[in-house]
């Protein structure tokens, strides 16, 4: 499989890395408007062609696949070209910065019977599919609650850098630079890993988005720090459930913390993934229950989203996280700003 990087940042090496170790791949271009960025990273991984476009890779056409790393505005224009042009594309998360985008490119992908899937990369971790195969079994009965959080800390510490002064932090924190905020960032992968792990979608929704004030006159530079650093909300699921759900950039202490409590009527499972590892418990049983007891489970290990699509590419099938379940997502997302704007609880699903 000939395979082409769309971006060359930091998210980037990541795919680069991991795509180089499957047998059978080449990545054999990679594309910057930035050519000095490009050429590093050809030099990095040994790539042999730079482009400064995708309709510079395009014309030249010797590949089969990409993986869509550019900045989430970007996500829609390159994927589009790369889906007219018939090549199957793996998209960095969120699909787009709008549902109608993100369905256009579900529509468009399907359509031509090419394979799109997200990375929305929290699919690698082995707890939530164990989660999602134990509530769907019946394990915990009925779900009845759900409380999810996604708590990062990278706006009062330097463990990451110093988003006052790196290009690399600034741009999420503008939405002129194409940023949705915590919520279009990380709000994207608890919304996955809360609905996926409960086995249940999210059908209705009630949220806050704030912006705090980080600088004087809410700038730095170019950066005009506009996108929201938290968010807070209620839902309700497909299933009569209901839950609570919640995202920071402000939660000091914890770097970066995704965390799903499931609760049903005849048992509850949480998971914690983390800086520190990831561990996933169950309390179930009658035994168990009346004595408040938690039990460790443990979860084989599952494909990482790299080597499921490129099982996707050559089977001509797309496997999830697919374009579809992340429009779905999108619906959600998009939903969360027009609750904020009009203060009350909005439907998400059709």
């Amino acid at each position: 499989m000939r395979l082409i990087i769309v971006g060359t940042g930091s998210m980037a090496r990541h795919h680069a890395q991991h795509f180089a170790k499957i047998r059978g791949v080449k990545i054999v271009g990679c594309v910057d408007i930035f050519p000095e960025l490009a050429t590093a990273f050809a030099k990095d991984f040994n790539i042999p062609r730079t482009f400064a476009t995708v309709e510079d890779a395009i014309v030249w056409g010797k590949f089969d696949s990409a993986a869509n790393v550019t900045t989430d505005l970007a996500h829609y224009p390159t994927t589009m070209a790369l889906l007219t042009a018939g090549k199957h594309v793996l998209c960095e998360k969120p699909l787009a910065t709008n549902y109608a985008h993100a369905l256009e490119m579900t529509e468009a992908a399907e359509k031509a019977g090419l394979v799109g899937m997200v990375n929305l990369s929290y699919r690698n971790v082995p707890e939530i599919h164990k989660m999602h195969q134990m509530v769907t079994s019946g394990a915990i009965g009925d779900v009845k609650h759900v409380e999810a959080s996604y708590l990062q800390s990278w706006l009062t510490g330097t463990h990451w850098g110093d988003w006052r002064t790196e290009s690399r932090w600034l741009w999420r924190l503008s939405e002129n630079h194409g940023s949705k905020g915590v919520i279009g960032d990380v709000g994207i992968h608890i919304l996955d890993f809360a609905s996926y792990g409960a086995g249940t979608d999210v059908t209705r929704l009630f949220g806050r988005l704030k912006t705090f004030h980080k600088a004087p006159d809410d700038k730095i530079g170019e950066y005009t720090l506009d996108a929201n650093d938290s968010f807070a909300g209620t839902l309700e699921f497909e299933n009569g459930a209901i839950g609570v759900i919640h995202a920071s950039r402000f939660a000091t202490g914890y770097a970066n913390t995704l965390r799903v409590r499931v609760f049903g009527d005849k048992g509850a499972i949480e998971i914690q993934n983390g800086s520190d590892g990831t561990w996933l418990r169950a309390c179930k049983g009658a035994k168990d229950i009346n004595s408040q007891t938690w039990r460790p489970v443990t979860a084989k290990p599952v494909p990482m989203n790299y080597k499921r699509f490129v099982d996707a590419v050559r089977a001509g099938q797309t496997m999830e996280p697919s374009f579809r379940r992340a429009a779905d997502l999108q619906r959600i997302l998009d939903a969360s700003f027009e609750t904020e704007r009009l203060r009350g609880e909005l439907a998400v699903a059709d």
